[in-house]
């Protein structure tokens, strides 16, 4: 897909000095620089928790329309307002017009399961409610039969609910959609999800974001580390 539905954000106005969002590594390297381009199928955003790679994500989610727990741009069910207003403050390019879109949480996917069953559209996720299945076997139901294609997902931590086998079933979902003209943006721990081809991977400091390869992000190398020599490992950590 040469033209992007999201091609790069950037922020409109300055933040509010009192925020706790200016605060924010995210949003520090914002302010410092002028955008954040999205050139490949797929991007990640990964890091450790607190550099602000979900509000980003949540940010850029509802700036492009969505709604803030969840859903297609038609949903607009709320259970609590807790999302930031970093969305005000960005702007988002874009090249083309998605066909079809998706934000999905980890966190708040029960509450959008909920609304699914209260508005009755079973069909467009497999024939049964989602709150029938495992939390694993629904993520991939939501993918399988809500993902059209030609559109735009958006989703935080997806390994959430999933086993290695079915994140690789996963993977080969995505792999699917993006050859049928989508773009993905994705909050991740994983370093499997991660492993994706040709994807672009922003990882997230204390004290920047930085484009880098597969190899020289902190979840690859701890997880090779771990998996090299796992009792040594552990007998580190437990001062043994």
């Amino acid at each position: 897909m040469e033209r992007k539905y999201i091609s790069s954000i950037f922020l409109n106005q300055e933040v509010d000095r009192r925020s706790y969002l200016y605060n924010l590594p995210i949003v520090r390297h914002l302010m410092q620089n002028a955008e954040i381009p999205f050139t490949n199928d797929i991007t990640f955003f990964v890091g450790e928790n607190g550099t602000g790679k979900s509000t980003l994500l949540e940010a850029i989610a509802v700036a492009y329309g969505f709604n803030a727990e969840g859903g297609s741009k038609n949903f607009n069910f709320s259970t609590s307002s807790t999302h930031s207003d970093l969305y005000k403050y960005l702007t988002i390019s874009r090249s083309s017009i998605a066909k079809d879109g998706f934000f999905l949480r980890a966190e708040s996917f029960y509450n959008f399961a909920t609304n699914v069953d209260d508005l009755e559209l079973f069909s467009s996720y497999g024939g049964k409610s989602l709150h029938e299945q495992s939390h694993g076997e629904s993520f991939l139901a939501l993918v399988q039969n809500r993902f059209e294609g030609n559109g735009i997902y958006i989703l935080d931590e997806p390994e959430a609910a999933l086993s290695p086998s079915r994140l690789l079933t996963l993977m080969a979902e995505i792999n699917i959609l993006i050859k049928k003209n989508s773009q993905f943006i994705i909050a991740t721990h994983s370093p499997i999800l991660m492993a994706f081809p040709n994807s672009q991977i922003y990882q997230l400091t204390e004290s920047n974001i930085k484009l880098v390869p597969y190899q020289e992000t902190e979840h690859y190398q701890l997880s090779k580390l771990f998996l090299d020599n796992p009792d040594q490992i552990l007998r580190h950590l437990f001062n043994e």
